[in-house]
Formats: C-alpha cells, sequence, structure tokens
C-alpha cells in the first residue's frame, strides 16, 4: 500500500484567496500583486535553503510582502501588512480536498502533509480549514532547517514516515516540488489545477498527472 505525503500551499490549500482582501485596496492590480508576492516567497525559500540560512517560512512570506510592497509602492502600512499577514492563517481548503482525502482514506492509505511551513502553522491551518483529521502526521521542514525541494528534505520526510521512496508519493501542484521528490527517488503525482499551469521542461515528468484530488483516489494505482 502506497505512502501519500501531500503538500499543503497550493495543494490542500488555496493561498490565492488572499486576493480578496488585497482587492479592496488593489482592486484589479490585486491578482497581480498576490503572484509577485506568492513567487518572491518561494524564491526566498530556495535563497536560504541554498546559503544555510534557515528562517521559519513565516518570515520568508513577510520578506517577500515588504519586497514586493516596496516594489510596487503598494499602499500598505504595517498594520495593513499585518493583517495581509494574517490571512495566511485562515486560507480555506480547495473544494475537492476534503473529499479526495476521504476517498483515499478509505482505501486504508496512510496520509500525511508534508510542507515548507512550521508544524504549528500548518497544524492550525489544517485544523481551521477542516483537514487536520485526515493525515497521521503533519512532517515540516524546520526539522532539518531547509526548504523543498533540497533532497534532505524528502530524506527526512521518509524517515518520519518509515516508507521506501518507491512507494511514497509527493503530492504537489507545485512543478519545484514534484521535481525535488523525482529527484529524491520517490513518486510523485502533479496536481494542475490551472489549465494555464506548466511543467518545467527538465526531462523529468511526474508519475501521476491529474486536475483534482477526487481523480487522483480514483487514478492512484496499487
Amino acid at each position: 500500500m502506497p505512502t501519500l505525503a501531500f503538500d499543503v500551499y497550493g495543494t490542500l490549500i488555496d493561498p490565492s484567496d488572499v486576493t480578496r482582501q488585497l482587492r479592496t485596496t488593489l482592486g484589479e492590480r490585486a491578482e497581480g500583486f498576490y503572484q509577485s508576492w506568492r513567487d518572491k516567497q518561494l524564491e526566498y525559500s530556495f535563497r536560504r535553503g541554498l546559503m544555510g540560512a534557515y528562517v521559519d517560512f513565516a518570515q520568508c512570506t513577510r520578506e517577500a510582502l515588504a519586497f514586493v510592497c516596496a516594489q510596487a509602492q503598494a499602499p500598505f502600512d504595517a498594520a495593513a501588512q499585518q493583517g495581509l499577514l494574517e490571512a495566511w492563517n485562515h486560507l480555506p481548503a480547495f473544494a475537492d480536498s476534503a473529499p479526495g482525502l476521504v476517498a483515499l482514506q478509505q482505501r486504508g492509505i496512510r496520509l500525511y502533509a508534508f510542507s515548507n511551513g512550521s508544524q504549528a502553522a500548518v497544524g492550525a491551518l489544517l485544523e481551521q480549514a477542516g483537514l487536520a483529521e485526515f493525515f497521521d502526521e503533519i512532517v515540516s521542514v524546520e526539522a532539518v532547517h531547509n526548504f523543498k525541494p533540497a533532497p534532505l528534505v524528502y530524506q527526512h520526510l521518509l524517515s518520519r514516515t518509515g516508507s521506501a521512496a518507491a512507494t511514497t508519493w509527493l503530492v504537489s501542484s507545485n512543478p519545484f516540488d514534484v521535481l525535488g521528490a523525482s529527484h529524491a527517488g520517490l513518486r510523485s503525482a502533479w496536481v494542475r489545477r490551472s489549465e494555464q499551469a506548466q511543467f518545467d521542461p527538465w526531462g523529468i515528468e511526474p508519475d501521476l498527472q491529474v486536475a483534482s484530488l477526487l481523480q487522483l483516489a480514483e487514478r492512484l494505482p496499487g
């Protein structure tokens, strides 16, 4: 029976929900601002991983917001920025997350949440989104002070789950995460949540591509 490890931000939980709050101030600029913020958040985690200068993912998020606010000359003072950061603690689950997890759980598959976020932050986020009950454990990168897609992060996952790479699946909507898992020897499923989403042309393909977690439950082998 396979072991499934789910990325959280962008796979189970919808971070783009913060655009609702951004629209009240930025209007039609909200989507572009959010995407720049999200891109910079991930860039900061990649850079810190390469530098060996780990900080909590929440700090990457905060520093990315400060950068994008300055770059876009957005009218967010310190209090407004703090309000936007708080929104990351109350993000909703995608509509298919709970039904998909139920279907997988009914097959007797072990499910884990696996995130760049801290144990406490991810636990609280999944709890408020109604998903915490589905997982055997939350595996956070904070234990190894690095970020996906560093190989040691995926080895940490295998150590915590006690599973073999050949029977462990990384499920993520983020291509960099899928590539990282594949490079580390894990199986991988890319959740393509948008038709506009593109997979990196690195000559490495996910073992499975699905449009939703319900489709994953239907198509996952074994």
